[in-house]
């Protein structure tokens, strides 16, 4: 089949085209039916199986991102092996295609190794179960509130309210401190007093204050005893236990009222000791004179932000949004203005 030169120019030889192609349909007439067939077919067994997957990891405790990787991964090993199948019913070598897929996956392996390496850390914190959403970590000198956890990266929410996001390779290559991972925490003090100070009476103050609070473990016991001999004063080591969501509450509880029972029961907590100078000159400290001005409250913009996937119709194709408002208004206006005519 070559096209045929005519003159100064060349054209093609189309009754040799249909020759060509009429040949190919009768020759493998058999095996384009086989190849409809089994695509067919291929597809029915690819979603079966894959239904079953689903099904079969239903009833396991393995993790929903677990199960979401693993069925894609299966799908598209499923879809690949299909679509060798059929290349080797029409008569291509597979082996050329295979020897491709394989350079292509190495360069793609190549050019992405750091996301691969995150993939692999990803499956393993997921696996392991090493932390869940909503636990609170430390890893890396960053801590927060676990959001988001991918394949790809762990997503932070730090106590002032930033987002930060860490690769998974730095998770499992460093050491992360989940205070979240056991129902109950331990809370511990150091108490400085001066060297004058009762020893078991400090004991009995701060236990007295640990006890007092329902929220505070009775097993294991609070615990109090003398560490170390200071320069300045006596320290105290002491602790308790508690469910790990009450952990700030009982250390805010605890400091406050133990200051407040260190000064009822005359308890003196010791101060660095200072030198001191006075002054012979005038001090003079600059100011404005200007009054704080008054404030002026800011104007901030509301995010209208519309999620696809769960917006309503009406809401995607802004039927509701600010001509359905101004409608609203035009009619309660309207219904004013009658009411307004009637009681005249």
């Amino acid at each position: 089949m070559r096209p045929i030169k005519q003159g100064n120019g060349w054209s093609m030889d189309w009754s040799s085209i249909w020759t060509s192609v009429k040949n190919f349909f009768t020759t493998n007439a058999w095996n384009i039916v086989l190849f409809f067939a089994v695509a067919a077919l291929g597809i029915i067994a690819v979603k079966l199986v894959v239904n079953i997957v689903k099904r079969i990891f239903a009833k396991s405790k393995m993790e929903k991102i677990a199960q979401q990787f693993i069925i894609a991964v299966i799908r598209v090993l499923l879809y690949l092996i299909l679509a060798l199948v059929l290349l080797g019913i029409i008569g291509v070598q597979i082996t050329g295609i295979v020897t491709a897929l394989s350079a292509l996956l190495l360069a793609v392996g190549l050019a992405l190794e750091s996301n691969i390496a995150n993939l692999a850390n990803g499956i393993v914190i997921v696996a392991t179960k090493m932390f869940k959403k909503g636990d609170y970590i430390s890893v890396g000198g960053v801590e927060g509130s676990i959001t988001d956890i991918n394949f790809l990266f762990t997503t932070l929410n730090t106590t002032d309210n930033k987002r930060v996001t860490i690769p998974n390779s730095a998770i499992v290559n460093g050491n992360v401190s989940n205070a979240g991972a056991n129902s109950s925490r331990r809370v511990e003090f150091t108490f400085t007093v001066a060297y004058e100070t009762d020893v078991d009476l400090v004991k009995k103050v701060v236990s007295d204050v640990m006890n007092s609070d329902g929220r505070i473990l009775l097993d294991p016991a609070p615990f109090c005893r003398l560490k170390v001999l200071g320069q300045s004063g006596l320290d105290f080591f002491c602790n308790c236990w508690c469910d790990t969501e009450d952990y700030w509450d009982v250390y805010y509880y605890v400091v406050e009222n133990v200051y407040n029972e260190f000064k009822r029961n005359n308890i003196t907590v010791p101060y660095n000791q200072l030198e001191v100078r006075s002054r012979t000159d005038a001090v003079v400290m600059p100011f404005a004179h200007a009054p704080l001005p008054l404030r002026v409250e800011k104007t901030r913009q509301k995010e209208h932000k519309l999620d696809l996937e769960n917006a309503s119709f009406s809401q995607v194709f802004h039927l509701n949004g600010k001509d359905g408002e101004r409608k609203k208004r035009g009619g309660k206006d309207k219904k004013q203005k009658q009411t307004d005519g009637k009681n005249d």
